[in-house]
């Protein structure tokens, strides 16, 4: 093993051309036999990387076993290993792990894999928010994600996908993108039998939206969703609408405040619900920062 490992970290210390140019001369001088070879060592190697947690070593060695199963026209394989580099890579290097996922992406939409390939967009996404905290990048990963599940006829995974692009497009203030998803997906489930139950959530966040900008356009958008899906009528979602928008008429911060605290006492508010409710209470008069308490 630790005659592997050496081989192992000597073959990484050479600079990319050198090791282009070991590839090829492997390739010319026994055929592929003497490529596969350096590819098994590489993926020992980065193994025993991460058996050690060494895990920027574990990511370039899967690297490179990708780039040599290119060599070998191994798209499949090749594909893999980039995903076990960027898999590494997550916990050591974020940006070097997007940068192998990423290839990984560009072999599997080759192969017309989109499936797998909005899979690995997902990852992306996620790593954008929660390790380079770029939402905007993360909103483009999903929706790409959510394009590639469409094409697949996987609706149900697009329509999580979109979910989370509107989510985090009205936290950034882009509200008609958000409204437009809201109700979109809303639309899809409120016939579904099983997913019927989901689509007052739906509405009910693109009405919020809507308050935001205006308050008349809350109140159209509220019967417009009550007409096309008489169920939401009898929710506690709408009746906290009618509410909110009744006290934002009369620009009534403490029945507002009594509605919210009503509706939170039996489900509660999430972190995005009260970012959006807060900012429509800012817009009733004479209504500072304030919370909804």
């Amino acid at each position: 093993l630790w005659a592997e490992e050496k081989g192992a970290n000597a073959l990484l210390a050479l600079s990319p051309r050198e090791r282009f140019c070991l590839g090829s001369a492997l390739l010319s001088s026994r055929g592929n036999t003497r490529v596969e070879e350096a590819c098994e060592m590489y993926t020992r190697a980065a193994n025993m990387f991460k058996i050690a947690k060494n895990w920027s070593a574990a990511g370039n060695a899967f690297c490179q076993a990708a780039k040599l199963h290119m060599q070998l026209q191994s798209k499949h394989d090749s594909a893999t290993s980039f995903v076990d580099a960027g898999n590494a890579y997550k916990k050591a290097d974020p940006q070097e792990a997007i940068n192998c996922l990423n290839a990984a992406i560009d072999i599997y939409t080759d192969m017309g894999r989109f499936t797998i390939a909005a899979k690995h967009h997902i990852t992306i996404a996620e790593i954008y928010e929660a390790e380079l905290v770029d939402i905007e990048k993360a909103i483009a990963h999903y929706e790409q994600a959510a394009d590639y599940y469409k094409g697949e006829e996987s609706n149900s995974s697009a329509n999580k996908c979109l979910l989370k692009v509107a989510a985090y497009a009205a936290q950034l203030e882009q509200y008609q993108k958000a409204i437009e998803i809201y109700e979109q997906v809303g639309t899809n489930t409120m016939d579904n039998p099983l997913l019927k139950y989901s689509a007052k959530e739906y509405f009910f966040k693109a009405a919020l939206c809507h308050f935001i900008v205006d308050e008349l356009n809350a109140k159209l958008a509220l019967e417009k969703y009550e007409e096309m899906f008489p169920a939401f009528t009898d929710s506690r979602e709408c009746k906290l609408l009618k509410k909110l928008l009744e006290a934002h008429e009369e620009q009534n911060c403490e029945a507002y405040t009594e509605a919210v605290k009503e509706f939170d006492s039996i489900s509660r508010l999430d972190q995005w619900l009260t970012t959006m409710l807060l900012r429509i209470k800012k817009s009733i008069q004479g209504e500072g920062d304030g919370d909804l308490k």
